[in-house]
């Protein structure tokens, strides 16, 4: 059951991407491109789905202490401000800004059958990996090592 609701909830985001038209490259350069022809339609997309998301959120999800399925519902800790965070973030919005595709919409937009979405996921995929089997560890080492140096 859980493995359906999943399922379900990913179709109807990535249904509600495609028809918003944020799936398409063109139009979230134009978003963001502030100084020249900037569209403002998602804009409207982006409220428009708040509108119909937060009196949902508010009167229905953020009051449960169980899922829908029945599990409990854990307060994630908000993440504490670093440089990580806000060097990833860069990292992510620039990439975003560049190309105009996000990771979410490049896999609903595999079925466009353009080669640049293979090629834009497989460069999202191979630094994902970079990340995981090199740098995250090349983090942790020096985090470790400077706090080794600090106890000493």
């Amino acid at each position: 059951m859980k493995l359906l609701t999943s399922l379900f909830a990913g179709l109807l985001f990535g249904l509600g991407m495609a028809i918003s038209g944020m799936v398409d490259p063109a139009r979230v350069t134009g978003f963001l491109d502030l100084a020249g022809a900037w569209d403002p339609s998602l804009a409207f997309v982006m409220g428009g789905a708040l509108l119909v998301f937060m009196p949902g959120y508010f009167l229905l999800v953020k009051p449960r202490r169980q899922s829908v399925l029945g599990e409990p519902i854990v307060a994630v800790p908000a993440p504490k401000l670093d440089r990580n965070l806000v060097g990833g973030a860069a990292l992510f919005g620039i990439g975003w800004g560049l190309v105009g595709i996000c990771p979410g919409p490049a896999l609903s937009l595999i079925s466009s059958g353009q080669p640049m979405i293979l090629l834009f996921i497989a460069a999202m995929v191979a630094g994902i990996l970079l990340f995981d089997r090199g740098l995250a560890k090349l983090l942790t080492w020096k985090k470790d090592k400077v706090r080794q140096s600090h106890t000493a």
